[in-house]
């Protein structure tokens, strides 16, 4: 698959410097540019390989300025990561235009395909389910009874989407993905064992989410548990029933939220973030890695850090006075050796 920069500058509304004609069939990075490939540069450490790279055309942003000649033709565009990610998802769907069922998959008699639609093999679809158009299912995935799937969804190899779970428009689920699982309720008992509390409630997933292999969302016990529009989680991240996640909010990989907790819009969890369950967190709350969140954050927009979590700055500043605890420590022992030798010689002159 072949674009000229004049195409490709029109698709990102771009500003075009140098030889429109140039074609690229590919992609690279600035540093490993080859003739006939795309690059980019976003982050200005990386400045220097421009006037280097072989690449054909390479995006940056409007404001960056040469600071001498560059071989390659300019797109300039307000952000060059992401009208790399724009061209990449284009190129992505343009790639993957296979259509039809496979022979090897197994639909319910009941269930509603969608145009454009294609199932691989070894895919089985239950009663009920309805499967919008444009929308593709990889081998060995399994859609439960009374499923939604909006249009334009990808549901890549293993993933399972238990009954009567609802997915939004433009969703991408990778390998191993489970969505609607039962939820981790147990009820303890006057012998001291657990009774299981049937999970009846489901999973609504909105448009453009984004979720990593082997991640799991666990339906509610009552009612929903939701992934609002926009969110990106990572891979192996476990969420529990009846949790809420708001809007464009972004969770790294290994993290967990606990039962019932309500997180916020615009929210980021860096790795093995673990929220405690019943909690309420704010809008543009940030978590740095290995973040322990007890107790609901009422304040939006603050940066935390450590276990319990504390505002990062106060983090930091705690995570100096922790290095240095082992010579405070002689400090102190020291210091209370001479206050003891002082006591002992006042007692010896009184």
């Amino acid at each position: 698959m072949e674009f000229t920069a004049q195409q490709i500058a029109d698709f990102l509304q771009g500003d075009l410097y140098g030889d429109a004609s140039v074609k690229v069939s590919d992609f690279s990075k600035i540093e490993e540019g080859k003739k006939g490939t795309l690059s980019f540069l976003s982050n200005p450490k990386y400045n220097h390989y421009i006037y280097e790279s072989e690449a054909s055309l390479i995006l940056v942003n409007r404001d960056f300025e040469p600071d001498s000649d560059v071989k390659a033709t300019l797109i300039k565009v307000d952000n060059a990561y992401e009208a790399l990610a724009k061209l990449l998802t284009f190129v992505e769907r343009l790639q993957d235009r296979r259509t039809g069922v496979s022979e090897l998959a197994s639909i319910a008699p009941s269930a509603k395909i969608g145009e454009n639609v294609y199932i691989a093999p070894f895919v089985v679809v239950d009663e009920n389910t309805e499967i919008g158009n444009n929308v593709v299912i990889s081998s060995h995935c399994s859609i439960g009874e009374g499923v939604k799937i909006g249009s334009g969804v990808r549901l890549h190899t293993g993933v399972k989407i238990c009954s009567k779970c609802v997915i939004g428009d433009d969703c991408t689920f990778h390998a191993g993905v489970v969505i609607g699982s039962d939820g981790f309720g147990f009820a303890p008992t006057g012998d001291g064992s657990y009774r299981k509390i049937p999970q009846t409630g489901n999973v609504i997933i909105e448009s453009n989410v984004e979720i990593g292999a082997n991640s799991t969302v666990d339906r509610a016990t009552l009612g929903s548990t939701i992934i609002r529009k926009g969110v990106k989680i990572d891979n192996l991240v476990q969420i529990a029933h009846n949790v809420e996640i708001g809007e464009n909010t972004v969770i790294a990989s290994q993290s967990g939220v606990a039962g019932s907790t309500k997180v916020g819009k615009n929210c980021v969890f860096a790795g093995q973030v673990g929220i405690a369950g019943h909690l309420h967190i704010a809008d543009g709350s940030i978590f740095g890695a290995k973040t322990g969140v007890p107790n609901s954050i009422k304040q939006p927009n603050m940066a935390y850090q450590g276990y319990p979590a504390i505002p990062v700055a106060i983090f930091r500043r705690s995570s100096v006075v922790y290095k240095n605890l082992p010579e405070l420590q002689k400090i102190i022992y020291d210091l209370q050796r001479k206050i003891n030798e002082l006591e002992e010689k006042v007692n010896r002159d009184a």
